[in-house]
């Protein structure tokens, strides 16, 4: 029991979302098996977020399996002001997804995965639009890809060693 009292203490600190459940038949002699697959987003609601798959035999079983993949897969992202830095486009397989930042009072337009990844990440003000393969798992997957190569503008000057800004030179 001590698993599932740990199981609900990580819950509490953490946003998880349930995004698709897939439920597989297989056709034996007897009838038909039935096994679930859930893919689950997680985040702090802080800039830190994660997604995961979970396959059982049960339901409940197979969100708790997909959460906890999720947890391990976390990784950090930038949050300025409740929006993105700058507008980005995100790709896995066949789909593509368009990101960009909006005025705050916006809130998130967006479908359903990337609302999950956006809503677990903490963002609050964004604009985004799925394209080409609208397949769950591989439009978090984009999307968590447009996520991750997001630079601030801290991040860029220090990359460039230089300040940003618009340059007096003609």
């Amino acid at each position: 029991m001590a698993r599932f009292d740990q199981f609900e203490e990580d819950k509490e600190q953490l946003i998880d979302k349930v995004v698709y459940i897939n439920r597989v038949a297989k056709v034996v002699k007897g009838g038909k098996r039935f096994r679930f697959s859930a893919l689950v987003v997680v985040g702090d609601g802080n800039g830190k977020v994660g997604h995961g798959l979970g396959k059982a035999k049960e339901v409940a079983i197979s969100i708790r399996k997909g959460f906890d993949a999720a947890k391990k897969s976390m990784v950090d992202v930038p949050i300025i002001e409740g929006t993105i830095p700058h507008a980005i486009t995100g790709a896995f397989g066949s789909s593509r997804v368009y990101v960009k930042p909006a005025p705050p009072g916006t809130g998130i337009i967006a479908g359903n995965a990337v609302r999950a990844v956006m809503e677990a990440a903490g963002y609050r003000n964004v604009v985004a639009k799925t394209l080409g393969s609208r397949n769950h798992n591989n439009v978090i997957r984009a999307t968590l890809d447009a996520l991750e190569r997001l630079e601030t503008k801290e991040f860029v000057e220090a990359k460039r060693g230089k300040p940003l800004g618009l340059s007096t030179e003609a």
